[in-house]
């Protein structure tokens, strides 16, 4: 035996190693490099309003100047000087987290049942939540302007929760429904074999699994709703938001307490992922 293979031994050796050809030294730089200006494009805007919520303004009426003139802390000690600012800040945030609260519930519960349920307009349902996602927003407002008009329903609080929860569901079901994909039904069905009753299965187990996925869509809806503008200024009515009141005072000069409040809610938004990720971390 030992006879009999050493020469395809000797044959095997004597081949000459083929190496693998060498990649050009800029190919690996290509994405990181295409990433890095990407992230640099999309967070520039923010650190500019960051950087000139410190801007000091020597105007008569204090404004937002792109001209470096000084560094202060002054607008963040005035941050409640200018009237009307707060009151809207504080319907946006309400207006986000009801709408975002809803949509969440009403998205999840949809999300599971086009996932695991055959029922009559499933197909439909699916279409009109991407067409919900792919319509423009000017096609969203006007359409439910005249929804509400038909419904004699003035506009106000009830209107723009209404449509802020409107054009939020789909963003949550998509995010929830990715969540459920992947989703094990043999967890449940062992906690059925235990005696556990429907509800207390969802409860136990179900949601635990896709309260990430829960999360995210909330999280997404929130941002939405504070970050709408085009909706809003179709069915806001006397309700006037954050987006609506800083679209009204561009025409006598945005005051720097708006970049103030921009900058607090980037930083709050930026603390919440962080939370979220180190949590992550130490579940892992």
């Amino acid at each position: 035996m030992a006879t009999a293979t050493a020469p395809a031994e000797d044959f095997t050796a004597a081949l000459p190693v083929r190496r693998p050809p060498k990649r050009p030294w800029w190919r690996g730089k290509i994405m990181p490099t295409y990433t890095g200006l990407v992230i640099a494009y999309l967070i520039t805007p923010i650190l500019v309003m960051v950087l000139y919520s410190f801007n000091q303004s020597h105007a008569r009426l204090p404004q937002v100047s792109f001209k470096w003139q000084g560094f202060t802390l002054q607008w963040y000690k005035e941050w409640n000087g200018i009237p009307g600012l707060l009151s809207a800040f504080t319907k946006t945030l309400v207006i986000a987290f009801s709408a975002a609260s809803v949509a969440a519930v009403v998205g999840t519960l949809l999300a599971l049942a086009l996932v695991r349920y055959r029922f009559w307009g499933k197909g439909a349902q699916e279409q009109v939540m991407f067409m919900n996602i792919a319509a423009p927003e000017i096609v969203i407002g006007a359409s439910l302007l005249g929804f509400f008009v038909t419904l004699n329903l003035n506009r106000g609080f009830i209107t723009l929760f209404l449509a802020h929860v409107t054009f939020c569901i789909a963003y949550v079901t998509i995010t929830v429904r990715a969540r459920l994909a992947g989703f094990d039904r043999s967890l449940e069905e062992a906690a059925s074999d235990l005696g556990a009753v429907p509800w207390v299965t969802f409860q136990k187990v179900t949601l635990p699994i896709i309260w990430p996925g829960v999360l995210a869509g909330f999280l997404m809806a929130f941002a939405l709703s504070i970050d709408d503008f085009v909706i809003s200024n179709f069915v806001y009515g006397n309700y006037e938001t954050f987006p609506l009141w800083v679209y009204g005072a561009v025409r006598v000069g945005i005051p720097p307490q708006v970049f103030v409040f921009g900058t607090v809610i980037f930083m709050v938004g930026l603390a919440i992922a962080l939370t979220s990720l180190v949590l992550q971390r130490k579940k892992d």
